[in-house]
């Protein structure tokens, strides 16, 4: 899986929306085109929150998922 080995890792933990997905989207533009953000999330509103707003700005939601009370999020750019 050389998507997951190339992707940026970026840890959200504590941070609650909307500033959660001020950090996404920063990030996110500063990638390439192709690249994955993984997000670890534990904020159930920006777990629900950034994805639509992401595919809004036209990326590509590739997985969200719950494991361990924690939410992640594999964003392509």
């Amino acid at each position: 899986m050389k998507a997951r080995e190339a992707a940026v890792n970026l840890d959200l933990r504590g941070v609650k929306c909307p500033l959660n997905w001020a950090r996404v989207k920063v990030r996110l533009e500063q990638m390439a085109r192709g690249e994955v953000l993984e997000l670890t999330l534990d904020d159930p509103r920006g777990a629900r929150d950034i994805p639509s707003a992401a595919e809004a700005e036209g990326y590509v939601i590739l997985e969200s998922t719950v494991r361990d009370g924690l939410f992640h999020l594999r964003i392509e750019r």
